[in-house]
Formats: C-alpha cells, sequence, structure tokens
C-alpha cells in the first residue's frame, strides 16, 4: 500500500471524478458537482454516469475507465453495492477515492461483506480509500468540496490555519458552520466515516507536514490501531498542536458510535491515556471543540500556565479565577513592582491584584495600560480580559488597542465579551482585530487551559 504521508492526490488533486453525476436536483452527486464549482475548484472535473452525454455543461463518461486520462480522485456516490464495483474497475485509473454514501458496516453483516471488499480492493491496488459513509473533504487550499449538503444550508468556512478530522460528517458540518459563523477559518476538513483505509492516523500524517494547517482537531468515536495513532500523533503534536474529542465515552454513547460508524467505541481511560501519550489534547464536548477552533485559530500556544485576569467587573473576575483553578491555571499575584508601577498608573481607590478590577470607571487607556503593565517580563504567560461594556467612557477603540499590546507582548490574550446585544455586536470588533473572543467566562478559560497544555516541542 503506497505510504500514509504521501496522500497529497487527495487534498490536491489535479483532476476529480464524480461517479453518478447528474443535473437531477436533490442527487447527493448534483450537490457534489455544484460544491466543486462553489469552491473554485481549477482542476478537471469529470463526469461519470453511463445514463447522460453532459452534466452540468460537461461530458459525461460511462465509466472512470472511459476518461483515458489519469485521475486524482474519484468521488463515488453511488450505493454500496455500486461503488465496490466501481472502485474495482478503477485499478490503475485512479489514485485516491472518496466513497459518499452509507450502506456498509455500519448496517450490520451484509455491508460489512461489502466493506471487507473495499478493505480488500484497497490494498491490492494501492488506490486510497476514504469513507465509505462520509461527506468527504472541504480543503479552502485547493478548492475541493465533497460536502453533498448545499452551501445554502450549510455555509462553508473561508481559509484559515485549523484543520478539522472528523469520523462523524454531521459533526465536521455543524462545526464549519459554527465557524463559518463566527468568522473562524479552516485549511482542510476531512470526514472519513468508517474509514475502510484512509484512517485518522494517516490524515495526521499528512497534515504534521502541511505548512497550511497550523492545528488539528480531531472527533473520534474510535481508533482500531491504538499504536497507529499514537505514533502518527506524536510525531504531529511535535509540530503542532494536536486537540482530540473522544466520543462515546460511556455505554449510551458507545452505542450510538457503533451504529453510527461502525466504531468500536473502547474504554475511554484507554484513550485518554493514549492522548496523553502522544501529547494531544483531550476536551469534552462540542462547546470545548468549537472553543479549541477559534483561540488556536489565533494562537498556536502558551509558555506556561500564569494567568492575569483584567475586566471592569470583579464578580466576573472571582468567576474567572475560579474557573482557572479548577482547570490548573495558576492565577498569582503581582510582584510588588508591578504593583507599584499600576498604582502610579490608576486612581488611588484601585485595589491592584489579580484579578485586575478597572471597575466602572474604565476606560480604554486603562484596559491597554493593564494590559502592557501586566504582560511585561515573564510574570504572566496569558491574559483573559474581560470587557463589559456598561462603563461609559468605553469606546468601540477598545478592541484595536488591546490588539496592538497583545500583539507586541508577543502572548495570548483571550477575550470575555458577555452580555446581551451591545456587547454581542461588538464581539465582530474584538475578532476583527484578531482577537479570540467568547460570550463567557467558562469559554475564555477553556481555551486559556487549552493553550497552556500544549507540548513545548510545538
Amino acid at each position: 500500500m503506497a505510504d500514509a504521508g504521501k496522500l497529497d492526490f487527495l487534498f490536491n488533486p489535479r483532476s476529480i471524478a464524480v461517479v453518478g453525476a447528474t443535473d437531477s436536483k436533490g442527487k447527493l452527486a448534483s450537490v457534489i458537482m455544484a460544491s466543486l464549482d462553489n469552491a473554485g475548484f481549477k482542476g478537471k472535473i469529470y463526469p461519470v454516469n453511463p445514463k447522460y452525454d453532459i452534466v452540468k455543461g460537461r461530458r459525461c463518461f460511462p465509466d472512470i475507465k472511459a476518461i483515458e486520462e489519469e485521475v486524482d480522485l474519484a468521488v463515488v456516490a453511488v450505493s454500496s453495492a455500486t461503488a465496490v464495483e466501481v472502485i474495482r474497475g478503477a485499478t490503475g485509473l485512479v489514485k485516491g477515492a472518496i466513497v459518499i454514501g452509507g450502506g456498509f458496516s455500519e448496517t450490520g453483516f451484509n455491508g460489512a461483506l461489502l466493506e471487507a471488499e473495499l478493505k480488500e480492493i484497497s490494498a491490492r491496488s494501492g488506490i486510497r480509500i476514504v469513507g465509505p459513509n462520509c461527506m468527504g473533504i472541504y480543503d479552502t487550499i485547493s478548492g475541493v468540496d465533497t460536502f453533498f449538503i448545499p452551501s445554502e444550508r450549510a455555509k462553508r468556512p473561508g481559509p484559515g490555519r485549523v484543520s478539522v478530522l472528523s469520523q462523524s460528517g454531521s459533526f465536521a458540518l455543524i462545526a464549519m458552520e459554527e465557524f463559518a459563523l463566527e468568522g473562524i477559518g479552516v485549511a482542510r476538513v476531512v470526514s472519513y466515516g468508517n474509514k475502510a483505509d484512509v484512517d485518522e492516523a494517516d490524515c495526521l500524517d499528512f497534515l504534521a507536514e502541511d505548512s497550511s494547517t497550523g492545528a488539528v482537531l480531531l472527533y473520534v468515536e474510535g481508533i482500531s490501531d491504538g499504536r497507529k495513532f499514537v505514533r502518527s500523533a506524536t510525531e504531529c503534536a511535535k509540530k503542532k498542536p494536536v486537540i482530540a474529542l473522544k466520543a462515546g465515552r460511556y455505554s449510551a454513547g458507545g452505542g450510538a458510535a457503533r451504529s453510527h460508524t461502525g466504531a468500536m467505541a473502547g474504554r475511554y481511560e484507554l484513550y485518554r491515556a493514549a492522548f496523553k501519550k502522544a501529547g494531544v489534547i483531550d476536551i469534552s464536548g462540542y462547546e470545548e471543540f468549537i472553543d479549541a477552533g477559534r483561540v488556536f485559530s489565533r494562537f498556536d500556544r502558551a509558555l506556561g500556565k500564569r494567568v492575569v485576569i483584567i475586566t471592569d467587573g470583579g464578580g466576573i473576575g472571582v468567576s474567572m479565577a475560579d474557573e482557572c483553578a479548577a482547570r490548573g491555571l495558576i492565577v498569582a499575584q503581582l510582584r510588588d513592582e508591578k504593583v507599584e508601577r499600576l498604582k502610579k498608573t490608576f486612581p488611588g481607590y484601585f485595589t491592584v491584584s489579580n484579578p485586575l478590577d478597572l471597575t466602572g470607571s474604565a476606560t480604554d487607556e486603562w484596559y491597554g495600560d493593564a494590559l502592557r503593565e501586566t504582560l511585561e517580563g515573564d510574570d504572566f504567560d496569558i491574559a483573559i480580559v474581560a470587557a463589559l461594556w456598561g462603563p461609559p467612557a468605553l469606546t468601540d477603540a477598545l478592541p484595536a488597542i488591546l490588539a496592538e499590546t497583545a500583539k507586541k507582548s508577543g502572548k495570548p490574550v483571550i477575550i470575555c465579551s458577555p452580555g446581551g446585544e451591545y456587547a454581542r455586536t461588538r464581539k465582530r470588533l474584538f475578532e476583527e482585530s484578531g482577537l479570540p473572543v467568547f460570550s463567557t467566562p467558562e469559554g475564555a478559560v477553556r481555551a486559556a487551559a487549552a493553550l497552556s497544555k500544549v507540548p513545548r516541542t510545538v
């Protein structure tokens, strides 16, 4: 079988054959053809379907062999039994294939036999197969989009530095929608489903060497080859953050995972140990997955666990300090010399400590001064700035001031901007300034904790 790390033809194909292509609305292959065009794929697209001569203005071929040119990638959107025959007939004609449809091991014995045939064909022919039972690949670098949900129903995110690997197509899709809504970009997204051939380890091998990927988010239901995964994850985590959500941790979820992608969920304790050994950051739940995407789209890591909290509301500062302690972060007190400098900057009625409460008298400049003074030197590794927009002296200039100060410090600065309509309209200002912004104290602290867990080799 081909070297698992050499999957460039899947992510950067020069040509794609869409098997099952049709102009009929609502058909998977019809949506995929439109998705490829909408994503701006620059390579050749070959519709394949013996029923048609022309599909979407392109010549349609009866089978892959009729194309008479080597095809990098075949996207197979036909029934399970037909898909097996298509892959069998593609030997020597294609380098890789994405088998979109279900009807394989997730459905029981007969489906498992068909999936075993796919595995055998892949091993014998060298065709690398993504799927079956998957969405495939969405790639902002190459313009590949095989996700069969129309873009008007599921908006795609723009270019970014985070790549997503997901056993579940629906999980990948809703994460992409959320990222698109919040302006979080992605590099590459892979939904690999039942992983008859290409699995998360193979994708990690590719992404470890991928200059477009700055961090990897991984949704896992089950891993069949633990040693292979640990080896690949370890190498990738040495070069960039790898963050994993293990689904099916408990008996009910594990049963759902088995019926969903045919995955054997396994004991969560084993996964947690494997993640720790590989340097993978273990997270819990959808919210933490989105939080990780938000913060790792901006930062690689923090140099340590020491956090300074700056706010204009004492209560939220205390709440954040508690959450930091619960997540292993250190809210250390300010050194005496910093306290003295800050006392000269702020009114005498301030209590200078960590958390630092700028009170209802806060101004844009005070926030900038507090952030600059506290991040200077090596006392703190991360700053969490909670901006409550009630103080009348705060203006729309605040995000740019904080962003400039953060840039000069070279340290992660995480924004918490809770509140109602007014606060939410200003959330976009922070995002446009390049700062990750969270609506809850818990989200901001989770993000800080994730940054602090990145191995020092990164």
